[in-house]
C-alpha cells in the first residue's frame, strides 16, 4: 500500500559538504569520500493536527524581582534619602562611601545598584556623566542590571567577612577602572565583617582612590563600628506606610492582570510591616491562590497568612469584656477551625486593645480613614465602654499570655486559658473601685477615714487622716488635720504613706547675706548645717547626742565615728549663719538618742498606728498578700519628726524644758571642768 505522502528530507544548506577531491593540505593524496550517512527520518504529524504550544523560554519571576526599581522615580517611601541624592549628583557632591540601613526588603541594595548605574552611566549617545537619572539603555547600564560589570562588585559580607578578603579589595582598589568611570564596591550586610575586617578596611575606606566608590548596606547599625560610620555618609531607609504599600500593590496586581479585594491588599500590607519585598512575595502567593481569572478575597488571604477574622477579633474582645465565656469559646472554637494560630489570635487581639486604648485616649481617631471600618465602628463603640484601667489590665494579661502559648506544648489550650482569665477579670473591679467600696465614698477622689486614737510620734491622739491608694489611682485626704495616712497599695507590697496637709516647712539653710533666725531646737541647729557643711550635717544627725540646749549654748556627747573638732566645726558654723556666738562643748552624760535612732522610732510607731487602722486592714483583706512598707506624715519635718509642742505661753517648748534647768546670764557656763574650751581642736 503507498502513500501520497514524500518523506523525503527537504534540502537544507546545514548538511556538510562533501569532501573535495586531490591532493591533501600537505600534497598527499586525499582518502576515499566516506559513505554519506543515511538521511534522518521525519515524522510529520496528520492532516488538520496542530502541533503543541511551544514551553516559555524563561521562567517565571517573581515579582520582587520583576518590579524591583530601575531608578529612584521608582523607590517609592524613601523621599529624603532621593531628594539628598538627587541634589547630590546634580552638585558633583557624590561621596565616596555610603551606609544605607533599614529593616529588611526596604530598597538598601536597590539603591546602591541605582547610584552604581548612576555614577557609570554614559547615556544612550555615549556621551553623558554621572546623574541620577540613568537611561537604561547604555552598555554600562545594561551591564550593572544583568550583574556582569567588571567595575561594580556586589560581595556579601556575610561570606567575605575575614581580613583576606579585605586584603583583597585593598590590592583591587589600586587598579584603575577597566571599563567604567568608577569602581563601585557594594557590601551587603556588612555587620557581619569581623573587627580584624573592619580594622584592616578603615585606612582605604577614609583615603579611597578618586575612582572608587563604596556603598554599604546593612540591617544592624549598631554593630558597625563608629569608626566606619564616621567615614561614610549614612541614609537610614524608613520603613514604607501601609497606605503607601496598599497602593503600590494595587498598581503591581492590575499590571498583572489580578483581580483583588481592598480588604485583601490592606492585610498583605499591614503583613509586610514596611518592607516592600515581603509584601510583593505575599502578593505573589496570594494572585497565585485563586482560579485562573479569579479575584483574590480577603478570606483567602487570611488563611494564606493564618490570621485570625478582624470581626472575630471584635467578637473575642467584645465578649471577654463582658465576661461571657460560653462566647469567647465558642469564637475560639471558630478561629481554630478556620486555621488561625492561638499565638496569632493573641497578638490580634493585643493589637485591638492598643487601638482601643488609642481610642479612648484620642478620640479623634476613631474618623482615621487608615483604620478598618470594622474597627473604627464597633471598635469605636467598645472603646467607650471600656476605661483605661481596664485596657491596660487586658494588655498585660494579653501580652503574658503570648508568652505562655510560645512556652506551652497545647498552644490552643494555653490561649484559652489566658481569654479565660481575662474574662474573670473583666468582671472585676478595679483596685481603685474596691478602695472606694471599703471607704463607703461616693466620688472617686477624696474618701476619708478617722484615725484610731492613740499615740505615736508621727501623728497626734484623735487627728483625722485619709488613706491614698496611689498605684491605682485613688487618692484619700484628711480634712482639717495636720497630718494623714495614705496607703499606696499595688500589684507588690502595700505601703501607707502620709497625706498631703499643710505641714510647716521644713526649715531650710539661708543663703541671703542676712543672718539666719537663732535656732530654738538642735534639730534646727542641724538644718543649718544641711547644704552647707554635708559631712557635718551627716554627723550631727548620725553620731551625736543632745544633752543640753539653750541659747548661745550646746552640750553634746559624740559617738566615736564622729570628727574629733566637730565642736569647732558646729562653732564656726552657727557664728558664720547667726552672727552670734555660741558655745559648743563636749560631755560624758548619757543624752538623747541621735535625730537617726528618733526618726526611726517615730517611724515604727507610726507603723503601728496604719496596722491597726481599720480601712488599712479593710484594703489589706482585699488584697491578700500585701505589705505596708512605709508610712509618710506630710507634717513631719525633714528628720521624720513632729514640730515641738509649744508651751502654754505660747513660746516653743525647748529641749531645756524636757528637765534641764534653763540658765541665766550669771552663769558663767554650765560645761564640767574637764570639758573642752569651744572652737578648740582635740589632740
Amino acid at each position: 500500500m503507498t502513500s501520497d505522502t514524500d518523506l523525503s528530507p527537504e534540502p537544507t544548506d546545514d548538511l556538510p559538504e562533501p569532501p573535495m577531491e586531490g591532493p591533501g593540505l600537505f600534497g598527499d593524496p586525499s582518502p576515499p569520500p566516506a559513505p554519506s550517512p543515511a538521511p534522518p527520518v521525519v515524522a510529520v504529524p496528520p492532516v488538520g493536527t496542530e502541533p503543541a504550544p511551544a514551553k516559555p523560554s524563561q521562567p517565571y519571576r517573581v515579582l520582587a524581582r520583576k518590579y524591583r526599581p530601575q531608578d529612584f522615580n521608582d523607590l517609592i517611601g524613601q523621599e529624603a534619602l532621593v531628594r539628598t541624592l538627587r541634589n547630590a549628583f546634580a552638585q558633583n557632591r557624590v561621596a565616596h562611601a555610603f551606609m544605607l540601613t533599614g529593616v529588611r526588603g526596604v530598597g538598601k541594595t536597590t539603591t546602591a545598584r541605582i547610584i552604581a548605574r548612576a555614577l557609570n552611566c554614559i547615556g544612550p549617545d555615549g556621551k553623558g556623566g554621572p546623574t541620577a537619572d540613568p537611561c537604561g539603555v547604555c552598555p554600562e547600564c545594561r551591564a550593572i542590571l544583568a550583574d556582569r560589570h567588571p567595575d561594580v562588585m556586589e560581595l556579601d559580607a556575610a561570606s567575605n567577612n575575614g581580613v583576606e578578603n579585605v586584603r583583597e579589595i585593598r590590592e583591587a582598589v589600586r587598579f584603575r577602572p577597566s571599563q567604567g568611570r568608577f569602581k563601585v564596591y557594594i557590601l551587603d550586610e556588612v555587620h557581619m565583617l569581623s573587627g580584624a575586617a573592619f580594622n584592616a578596611l578603615l585606612k582605604t575606606l577614609e583615603e579611597p582612590p578618586p575612582a572608587v566608590k563604596f556603598l554599604f548596606a546593612t540591617t544592624e547599625i549598631r554593630k558597625v563600628p563608629a569608626t566606619i560610620l564616621s567615614r561614610c555618609q549614612r541614609f537610614d531607609l524608613k520603613r514604607v506606610s501601609q497606605e503607601t504599600l496598599r497602593a503600590h500593590f494595587a498598581r503591581i496586581a492590575e499590571k498583572e492582570g489580578a483581580t483583588i479585594e481592598p480588604e485583601a491588599l490592606a492585610m498583605i500590607a499591614r503583613a509586610a510591616d514596611g518592607s516592600v519585598r515581603d509584601g510583593l512575595s505575599l502578593l505573589d502567593q496570594a494572585i497565585a491562590m485563586p482560579d485562573a481569572g479569579g479575584a483574590v478575597s480577603a478570606e483567602q488571604v487570611r488563611d494564606m497568612l493564618g490570621l485570625a477574622d478582624r470581626a472575630l477579633v471584635l467578637d473575642l474582645m467584645e465578649a471577654a469584656m463582658r465576661g461571657d465565656l460560653p462566647a469567647v469559646l465558642q469564637a475560639m472554637d471558630r478561629a481554630h477551625e478556620r486555621g488561625a494560630d492561638p499565638g496569632v489570635v493573641l497578638a490580634d487581639m493585643t493589637e485591638l486593645t492598643h487601638t482601643l486604648t488609642r481610642f479612648r485616649a484620642v478620640p479623634g481617631l476613631r474618623n482615621d480613614p487608615s483604620i478598618p471600618e470594622a474597627e473604627r465602628v464597633r471598635g469605636g463603640a467598645l472603646a467607650e465602654t471600656l476605661t483605661i484601667p481596664v485596657l491596660s489590665r487586658a494588655w498585660q494579661v494579653l501580652l503574658k499570655g503570648i508568652g505562655e502559648v510560645a512556652d506551652s506544648p497545647d498552644r490552643r489550650a494555653a490561649a484559652e486559658m489566658v481569654l479565660i482569665r481575662l474574662a474573670h477579670l473583666a468582671e472585676m473591679p478595679t483596685p481603685g473601685e474596691i478602695v472606694r467600696r471599703l471607704s463607703g465614698a461616693q466620688a472617686p477622689r477624696g474618701i476619708s477615714a478617722p484615725m484610731p486614737s492613740g499615740g505615736g510620734s508621727g501623728a497626734p491622739a484623735g487627728a483625722p487622716a485619709g488613706v491614698l491608694a496611689d498605684a491605682i489611682g485613688v487618692s484619700a485626704l484628711g480634712g482639717g488635720a495636720p497630718g494623714g495616712l495614705r496607703a499606696i497599695a499595688g500589684g507588690g507590697p502595700m505601703r501607707a504613706v502620709a497625706a498631703p496637709a499643710e505641714a510647716a516647712p521644713a526649715v531650710l539653710p539661708e543663703t541671703e547675706a542676712a543672718p539666719a533666725p537663732v535656732p530654738t531646737t538642735f534639730r534646727e541647729v542641724a538644718a543649718l548645717a544641711s547644704g552647707r557643711k554635708p559631712m557635718l550635717h551627716a554627723h550631727l544627725v548620725h553620731s551625736v547626742h543632745l544633752v543640753r540646749f539653750a541659747e548661745g549654748r550646746i552640750e553634746l556627747r559624740t559617738r566615736p565615728d564622729a570628727p574629733r573638732d566637730l565642736a569647732g566645726q558646729l562653732t564656726a558654723l552657727l557664728h558664720e549663719v547667726t552672727g552670734t556666738r555660741w558655745t559648743v562643748s563636749l560631755s560624758n552624760a548619757e543624752g538623747e538618742p541621735t535625730l537617726a535612732a528618733q526618726r526611726r522610732a517615730a517611724d515604727e510607731a507610726r507603723l503601728e498606728v496604719a496596722r491597726s487602722h481599720p480601712l488599712v486592714l479593710a484594703v489589706m483583706e482585699a488584697f491578700p498578700g500585701a505589705q505596708i512598707r512605709d508610712v509618710r506624715d506630710a507634717s513631719l519635718d525633714a528628720y521624720g519628726l513632729p514640730p515641738p509642742e509649744a508651751a502654754p505661753d505660747g513660746e516653743p517648748v525647748g529641749e531645756d524644758d524636757a528637765g534641764f534647768a534653763p540658765m541665766d546670764d550669771d552663769d558663767p557656763g554650765f560645761a564640767p571642768l574637764d570639758a573642752e574650751p569651744a572652737g578648740m581642736d582635740r589632740p
